[in-house]
């Protein structure tokens, strides 16, 4: 993107400081954007159904192919089936969710250096925050403050117990109404609750990758151990060995493969959701602050400087909060070793020239 299309954008910012919200408006604009609720109906369910899904899933994977194993092993018949009580399994499944949700935000905050801030520390970006949360109509959000080279922004948790993320970037590289705009970006995602969301929809994949991993490592160990002679042994040693092997291999196996068919599907579900909450912030931020020319102007700025950033500072922030930025990692820190292909998934967010290119329609429209 030149830095003649910034310039343009700058010019359009005619339309002064943040003027009086519609409060008679606002569940229209903010809290009724039926489309995102829709998206996030849709998602939440899935997010507590795949978990379920997923454990039933090995359960009847135990039935129909571990416990033959096990009577093969052991040559005799095996009497019964492998059974999970479903409200133990319900205790587990909303417990974890609700651990995510309460202490989801501390973890993605911790993941990427983030500070809470006095209005002592940072008294100008306390006061635009507490301006652009009362437009928007919400609880003023706690205010956290990163220090990278990388010029970014986030929310996570919910309305009234929110924290508006910004980096030493961000607040260097800003004019101040474009600060404002995406602060007030960032406002709308807590208004329409889908930070606390996206949050939550990381348990999941989470959980998966983990589990795939570690399958992965137990067939990479049995592998070393046979090309290093491990299967040597007397007629009843090596039987034991080989039904072991056999166990252990069809186990992992099996656990890798679920796991990547439910880590890939609830990573869909999370970009999906993600591509569309930045339109749906884009349009809220453009009504809080009556200049959609300012955000589009940053999300310029922003975009021109991500060719900059040091490698450590885009490793730093490419963990799986990269979903929550107001703008997206132009750079993969891991490029084609990361596990997440952007060939095969959506990106996590939307194209920034698409999302410019309807911020520059609304603020013609607004002339």
């Amino acid at each position: 993107m030149s830095p003649s299309i910034v310039e343009t954008l700058r010019s359009l910012r005619s339309r002064g400081p943040l003027r009086p919200f519609d409060h008679s408006d606002a569940d229209r604009r903010l809290g009724s954007d039926r489309g995102l609720r829709h998206r996030m109906l849709i998602a939440t369910g899935l997010v507590v159904a795949l978990p379920f899904a997923f454990a039933y899933t090995f359960v009847y994977l135990i039935n129909a192919v571990g416990l033959p194993l096990l009577e093969w092993a052991n040559e005799r018949p095996y009497t019964g089936e492998f059974y999970v009580d479903p409200v133990f399994l319900a205790v587990v499944v909303l417990g974890g969710l609700a651990v995510q949700y309460r202490y989801g935000p501390r973890t993605v905050l911790r993941s990427v250096g983030g500070r809470r801030v006095s209005p002592e520390e940072y008294p100008e970006l306390h006061a635009a925050v507490t301006r652009v949360a009362a437009q928007a109509d919400v609880p003023k959000p706690d205010v956290a403050v990163a220090q990278t080279e990388l010029p970014n922004a986030f929310a996570v948790g919910t309305p009234g117990d929110g924290t508006v993320v910004v980096t030493t970037a961000l607040l260097e590289l800003l004019e101040d109404d474009e600060r404002d705009a995406v602060l007030a970006h960032e406002a709308a995602h807590l208004a329409n609750r889908d930070a606390s969301l996206m949050t939550v929809a990381w348990v999941l994949p989470t959980v998966t990758y983990y589990l795939a991993v570690a399958a992965f490592y137990v067939l990479y160990g049995l592998v070393r151990l046979l090309s290093a002679g491990g299967g040597s042994g007397g007629d009843r040693d090596g039987r034991a060995l080989a039904v072991g092997l056999v166990v252990i291999t069809a186990s992992a196996v099996l656990t890798l493969t679920v796991s990547a068919m439910f880590w890939f599907g609830s990573v869909l579900i999370h970009r999906v959701l993600s591509r569309y909450r930045e339109y749906a912030a884009d349009r809220a931020a453009a009504e809080i602050t009556g200049s959609p020319a300012a955000l589009a102007s940053a999300l310029a700025t922003l975009d021109e400087s991500m060719p900059e950033v040091p490698e450590r500072d885009l490793r730093k922030f490419d963990g799986g909060a990269e979903a929550l930025y107001v703008a997206p990692l132009e750079s993969r820190a891991f490029s084609d070793k990361e596990l997440v292909s952007t060939d095969v998934f959506p990106e996590t967010h939307p194209p920034t020239r698409e999302r410019i290119a309807r911020l520059r329609e609304m603020a013609g429209e607004a002339a």
